[in-house]
């Protein structure tokens, strides 16, 4: 025995008396929250302004008074740091996701999206989507500050088109790994100390600032797999040179892949018992 589908104009799918929406439908309500999330963020300037002011003294740190003690050979420290800074600020964009959804279930704003007929995916592609979007204009600052501190990319156009591009796959990416943690957490303050918890193992522990030869043995293996290092390394080899970034960029993808397929279905399973 068949089982009928209808399409309705809504874009509700109708399948043997169960209704869901229709991937377009999806997509289009994911539009509509994520502007929300964008108009939502306008009106906070001071936040934006905050979200600027970490990511620019990492780098007056790193520049002018760790800089002088790290040996990265021939290539000149700021260029060694500038891609670490860059893919840094992605990752601590991405925290926000997180903790966005956990003040919006605790003032009732989920709860009143899902008295609507959209579907729950929507929220979370909404909130990640407006995220990424914010995640673009903080790099193209951390990007102008990098260049008034010294960063030379030395590559064509084309290459640094791809490590923006793929700076901003890592920030997507780890934007849903953070709704999964926020999510399962479910109070904005644990949210925060629990994104902290494993961010600053990733970044840290990896070829962001120094580097990996540089570290002992089992930390230096970590460092090495650590997809962190690979985006890292992608990205300085794609901007300067150095190292080559054809298999740094191959892994990254890889590891951005996998742990988009895991995630995703996380995060929603996650938001619909929350």
């Amino acid at each position: 025995m068949s089982t009928a589908t209808v399409h309705d104009r809504t874009g509700l799918v109708t399948r043997g008396g169960r209704h869901r929406l229709s991937a377009a439908a999806v997509l289009s309500d994911g539009g509509v929250l994520a502007a929300r999330q964008l108009r939502k963020t306008l009106r906070r300037p001071t936040y934006i302004i905050f979200s600027f002011v970490q990511p620019v003294i990492f780098v007056l740190l790193f520049r002018y008074i760790f800089g002088g003690a790290i040996d990265t050979g021939a290539t000149s420290y700021v260029n060694f740091l500038m891609p670490g800074i860059i893919v840094q600020t992605a990752i601590f964009g991405a925290l926000v996701t997180g903790l966005g959804l956990t003040e919006d279930l605790a003032s009732g704003v989920v709860d009143r999206l899902r008295s609507l007929p959209i579907a729950r995916s929507a929220v979370l592609i909404g909130r990640t989507a407006a995220d990424l979007v914010v995640n673009v204009f903080t790099l193209l600052v951390m990007t102008v500050v990098g260049l008034l501190v010294g960063f030379r990319p030395t590559q064509p156009a084309w290459q640094l088109g791809a490590a923006f591009l793929l700076v901003l796959a890592f920030s997507y990416v780890f934007s849903w790994i953070s709704a999964w943690i926020g999510l399962s957490v479910r109070n904005p303050e644990t949210a925060q100390s629990a994104g902290f918890i494993w961010v600053f193992p990733l970044t840290f522990a990896s070829s962001a600032f120094v580097p990996t030869s540089t570290m002992p043995g089992p930390v230096r293996a970590f460092a090495e797999h650590n997809p962190v290092t690979l985006v890292v390394n992608a990205v300085r080899g794609l901007t300067v040179g150095a190292p080559p970034p054809g298999r740094p960029t191959v892994q990254a993808l890889i590891w951005l892949a996998g742990l988009l397929l895991i995630f995703v279905p996380l995060a929603v399973r996650a938001f619909r018992r929350a």
